[in-house]
């Protein structure tokens, strides 16, 4: 691991394009009638047919599009899987994988996941006879013992998971799916394409929030499913067509111009959240702070994992202070701003307990760790020095 330094860019020579390369061109040639190098954006929402039933491969926008054909393209591209699918949101896209189960489907998920996957789970599916049973996937064998004595259907696990940055052993997780005949779902939005790939580690499906990383600029939402099994493919696209969560093409292009420049952000954000991490663990050295959750946190039983299934530590680094004053230290920062959401170029800070998991019962969030003394940070590409001046800011309104 090289804490997000020298990451290579270029492939070497004889073997496939780099993921740079790939981002840039993958679905994205110029467009064949005007030779535009940058896709158009195609606002229609019909097209004519040659004779009825007859097309040019194209009858509705909301079945298919050609800028978000160009991004569907690219999204499997840069996951290194065989089909894309995209999305109007991250959550449109969980709750399409959601519909490839039947009443009386159990899921086993991991605990700590972003509020809006639980309350889809916990508060709409259980509604339609899909239960779902939340542990911590840290103890394989103990995730073992639960899969040998019931039947799940599917897994969906986050890893690095939202807000704690656990880390799972995906590979691992991968093997019980198999053996107990269960779809293993990972939601890849903190890592990134770029940075981690959970289908080189046997996941059936991967999902992201492309609003955050892959989108990059705060400017448009949006979410993913990249794939290689065909029939499932042909299941999830048969769901976005018939359920009609799609983005508008305008979204879509937007969405490819930030994958062009992913793996240059993702640098810049793993350089940042490294320097914020040492400077925080200077600060609980002084007992400021109490705990750090980052996957780049070196001896961790996390950070062991995360070397050998990533590239890369990402921008996400949670914390908790010695002090009940979370909220006063996060209203205390400018340059991170206070806002939900992640992944973009500028930094943002949150109480996670307050806004983005508040859905979650006070007693259960509390038990897993999610306090209201939790902060969690996206570490921006700004200058490190800006970044650090900031927090301080924040140590200063509580410790004085």
């Amino acid at each position: 691991m090289d804490e997000g330094k020298g990451i290579a860019l270029s492939s070497k020579k004889g073997e496939e394009p780099g993921f740079t390369t790939r981002a840039i061109h993958d679905g994205q040639q110029a467009e064949e009638h005007t030779g535009a190098v940058s896709i158009p954006i195609f606002l229609t929402s019909t097209y004519k047919q040659v004779s009825p039933g007859t097309t040019k491969g194209y009858d509705y926008s909301r079945t298919d599009n050609p800028t978000r054909e160009a991004l569907e393209k690219s999204l499997a591209s840069i996951e290194g899987a065989k089909h894309g699918l995209a999305f109007s949101s991250g959550m449109a896209a969980i709750t399409a994988v959601s519909l490839l189960l039947r009443s009386g489907s159990k899921v086993l998920s991991s605990d700590d996941v972003y509020g809006g996957t639980y309350r889809l789970f916990n508060m709409i599916l259980n509604n339609f006879g899909v239960a779902i049973n939340m542990v911590d996937f840290s103890d394989v064998e103990a995730i073992e013992k639960e899969m040998s004595g019931n039947k799940y259907d599917m897994i969906l696990i986050e890893s690095p998971t939202n807000p704690l940055l656990k880390v799972y052993d995906i590979a691992e997780i991968s093997a019980l799916a198999r053996k107990h005949h269960a779809l293993l779902v990972v939601d890849n939005t903190f890592m990134s394409p770029y940075l981690q790939n959970p289908i080189k580690f046997g996941a059936d499906i991967v999902v992201h929030s492309t609003t955050k990383y892959i989108g990059g600029h705060s400017d448009v939402i949006g979410g993913a499913i990249m794939l290689n099994d065909d029939s499932i493919y042909n299941r999830l696209k048969f769901i976005q067509n018939s359920t009609g969560a799609v983005p508008s093409p305008f979204d879509a292009w937007l969405t490819l111009r930030g994958i062009k420049t992913l793996s240059l952000r993702m640098r810049a954000h793993c350089d940042n959240a490294m320097e914020i991490f040492r400077y925080l663990a200077e600060k609980k050295e002084k007992g400021f702070v109490d705990r750090i959750y980052f996957p780049g946190n070196p001896g961790t039983k996390y950070n062991k994992i995360q070397v050998k299934q990533a590239k890369g530590y990402g921008g996400m680094i949670s914390f908790s202070l010695n002090s009940p004053k979370a909220k006063e230290f996060a209203e205390a920062l400018d340059l991170f701003t206070l806002g939900e959401s992640l992944g973009g170029v500028e930094s943002l800070v949150e109480i996670p307990a307050l806004m983005t998991h508040q859905i979650i019962p006070r007693k259960e969030r509390e038990a897993r760790g999610i306090t209201d003394g939790l902060i969690r940070l996206s570490v921006g590409i700004e200058e490190i020095n800006d970044l650090i001046n900031d927090l301080e800011k924040g140590f200063k309104k509580v410790f004085g």
